[in-house]
């Protein structure tokens, strides 16, 4: 499934390391305001003392370990498997508009983890992700099935977008079957929130991220030699068709336990590889996968932030604030293959 991609890798070293410079440091001021602001609001000084001293009143102390060091650990690890498996499926399918949420994995995740919740299926926690991954699993390899013939990406788009519909329905289907205090914990979750994560979603997420993001790093070279086209790739030994199936597993398996603790977070996995690429000025996977993860938790952080304080005290989902950034950068894209077409 091939569609126009960028020029072939260029490598631009002091380019990448100005990049990680400034994302780390937009990173370390991101999370030093989610420390900082809400209800009680603590100064650097107070941050300090409770992070490296047991002194500390108990309610700033309760606040900082308990609510938002987790809420900023689980944003961060979310935001960079995000990124990660968007650059993951671009690269392997040879496809910029190639993402999670178009695909219809996020949407099939979030309906297996909806049937779970309706149903009060008796299954621990910890099993939440791999559920996830089988609807994910699920959800993909259908719309894939169906656009197999195609290489045009705006239809691959359509064809997600269908299955999306339909996945979105049968969530909603469930959700109707469910009790009024199921159907606001659902809702909360459909829209993609980190509000009330604890370290237990820490702890079921970091596994994953800790096996998975080595993984990922592990696929740029295949992924450098699929966007030399599928008959290159085999003339210099790659097995495309095994590498591509591979590949597309293993971004599933990113995203899952990122849906199975904060919900189906929308256009951070479709937005960080292309703002990666650019910031860059190259499509070298090494650099790009790299990159990808300090500008995927930089996105979920800095929205997370918007989600909690734009309106406060009242907080949104923080899918609604990607939504609202993504949807735009995705009918922009999606001009510009039209025109290409054209």
């Amino acid at each position: 499934m091939s569609a126009p991609y960028p020029s072939p890798p260029v490598l631009n070293p002091s380019r990448f390391w100005i990049a990680v410079t400034a994302l780390s440091l937009a990173l370390l001021a991101l999370a030093l305001l989610s420390l900082q602001l809400g209800k009680p609001a603590l100064n650097l000084s107070q941050i300090w003392e409770i992070a490296f001293s047991t002194n500390g009143k108990p309610i700033p102390r309760l606040v900082f370990w308990e609510v938002r060091l987790p809420r900023l650990i689980l944003g961060s690890l979310t935001g960079a498997l995000l990124a990660l498996a968007g650059v993951l499926l671009q690269n392997a399918l040879r496809n910029v508009l190639a993402g999670p949420e178009l695909l219809g994995v996020q949407s099939g995740a979030a309906s297996v983890m909806a049937a779970v919740v309706v149903l009060h299926l008796p299954l621990a926690l910890s099993t939440y992700p791999l559920l996830a991954l089988i609807g994910g699993l699920l959800g993909g390899a259908i719309v894939l099935f169906s656009s197999k013939r195609t290489s045009d990406p705006v239809r691959l788009v359509l064809i997600g977008a269908a299955m999306t519909a339909l996945l979105n329905a049968v969530t909603i289907a469930l959700i109707s079957l469910g009790s009024s205090s199921t159907v606001s914990l659902l809702f909360l979750y459909l829209l993609g929130s980190l509000s009330g994560r604890t370290w237990d979603e820490v702890e079921i997420l970091l596994p994953w991220a800790i096996i998975g993001i080595p993984l990922a790093l592990i696929c740029a070279r295949p992924l450098n030699i699929l966007q030399l086209g599928d008959e290159m790739a085999e003339g210099l030994g790659l097995k495309v068709l095994p590498a591509r199936f591979a590949i597309g597993v293993l971004s599933v398996v990113l995203v899952a336990p990122a849906i199975a603790t904060c919900g189906p977070i929308a256009y951070i996995a479709l937005l960080a590889p292309h703002l990666s690429r650019n910031l860059l000025g190259t499509t070298d996977a090494r650099q790009v996968l790299v990159l990808a993860i300090p500008i995927g938790a930089v996105l979920l952080v800095g929205a997370d932030l918007l989600a909690r304080e734009a309106f406060a005290p009242m907080e949104m989902p923080v899918g609604v604030w990607t939504t609202l950034l993504g949807g735009p950068a995705l009918l922009v894209m999606l001009q510009q293959q039209i025109r290409r077409r054209g």
